[in-house]
């Protein structure tokens, strides 16, 4: 029997990152302290005994100094390569049947990631802050979508879109019955220490 997606996902994700951790000589405490989460979250995630959620895999992936696709990624190194939709992670399930999929990215300390989003009638996903200089960029499909920002609510509908600075919280919430948007992250190469 082959495994289903979210248990590849997670497989996946623990070899990714063990690879990484020990090719960068980190002990599971080094590692920890640097994503700024528990030492046992990256004992469980390597052990594929736990799936994250976008923040902690976000924070990971920081730490390592890599993006999230490559924490994603089966194979490595490829010019060109192409996501068939049948290969698309859901990273976040709503509570009423929505979902957020990293659709593709790039690799390396210039990061960029194309996700899709659906979110269901009262359904809000809660963004955690990304590194210094982060941008998003969103684009709405079908519904009306509400942005939050350090307090502010933006209401986006269809054919509109946004770009703001996503180094801070940040929230969407549907405001419709259904709302699907795409969203680009670009996450700059951290400044040298």
């Amino acid at each position: 029997m082959e495994p289903s997606e979210p248990d590849r996902t997670t497989a996946v994700i623990a070899r990714n990152v063990a690879l990484r951790r020990h090719g960068q000589r980190l002990s599971y405490e080094q590692l920890a302290r640097r994503a700024g989460v528990s030492k046992g979250v990256v004992v469980q995630i390597e052990q594929a005994r736990s799936n994250p959620n976008i923040a902690t895999l976000c924070r990971l992936a920081s730490a390592l100094g890599v993006a999230v696709v490559d924490l994603l990624e089966e194979g490595a190194g490829a010019a060109v390569r192409i996501v068939r939709a049948a290969e698309v992670p859901v990273l976040w399930s709503g509570p009423a049947g929505g979902r957020g999929r990293l659709l593709a990215g790039t690799r390396g300390p210039d990061m960029l990631e194309l996700w899709e989003w659906e979110l269901c009638g009262g359904e809000r996903y809660d963004g955690a802050a990304h590194a210094a200089g982060t941008r998003e960029v969103l684009h709405v499909i079908e519904g009306r979508l509400a942005v939050e920002l350090d307090g502010e609510r933006f209401e986006l509908d269809r054919g509109d879109g946004m770009t703001f600075a996503a180094d801070r919280r940040h929230a969407y919430l549907a405001v419709s019955d259904r709302v699907r948007f795409t969203m680009i992250v670009h996450e700059p190469p951290a400044a040298p220490a």
